[in-house]
């Protein structure tokens, strides 16, 4: 088990990283804006469950696998980044009908776009080589278990992480609600969140592999 001072440290490292926009803020920001603050924040809890598969992963040793792997760290990028640029047209696309149902009381889909949210997390290259290259940092041989270590770590950075993108979500969200004062800035709004999960999608498509 981790000490103390160990998790804390790694907090301030983990804080220190997350409260830069990166891949994940765009994320949860554009999906906030495209389909509301309900939608921004569940997408938010999704990313972040991939995210732990991912630590997962690096914990007991695929992660490293995959990222050894030319062929199987391309597959997950590219999937990734084409489902990204799949959920930024869909958002573009349905612009219009999001706009119409800015008011509408309906429930909204909520477990679909935890789902796809989780895939984006769970799918996200840099994310992995993230994990891979800093959570064997601070893993204490003399303490044991390793992986055990690293799955401590990996939650300590996914409750900060979902905490500061929530922040995000909620911010884009509110922006989203006065922009509805209009239907035509809504759907601008929509289309710009959209864009925003297509540029991401092209960006994740670029990582490389640690080495």
């Amino acid at each position: 088990m981790p000490s103390v001072g160990a998790l804390l440290t790694f907090a301030v490292a983990a804080f220190i990283l997350i409260v830069i926009p990166g891949p994940s803020v765009l994320f949860s920001v554009g999906r906030a804006i495209a389909l509301g603050r309900a939608a921004g924040v569940v997408s938010v809890a999704g990313n972040t469950i991939g995210s732990l598969i991912l630590v997962s992963a690096v914990a007991f040793g695929i992660g490293a696998l995959i990222v050894a792997s030319a062929v199987a760290f391309t597959i997950i990028k590219f999937a990734g980044a084409a489902y990204l640029v799949y959920l930024g047209v869909q958002a573009i696309r349905h612009r219009k009908q999001r706009a119409d149902a800015v008011d509408d009381t309906r429930p909204q889909p909520l477990r679909r776009t935890f789902g796809q949210a989780m895939i984006v997390g769970s799918t996200n290259p840099k994310s992995l080589a993230f994990f891979l290259a800093v959570l064997p940092q601070f893993v204490d041989q003399d303490a044991g278990h390793a992986p055990v270590q690293m799955l401590m770590f990996g939650v300590v950075f996914a409750v900060i992480a979902f905490v500061s993108d929530s922040c995000w979500a909620l911010a884009a969200a509110t922006a989203r609600d006065w922009f509805a004062r209009s239907p035509q800035r809504i759907e601008h709004l929509s289309a710009t969140g959209g864009v925003m999960m297509i540029v991401l999608g092209g960006v994740l498509a670029t990582a490389r592999r640690a080495v």
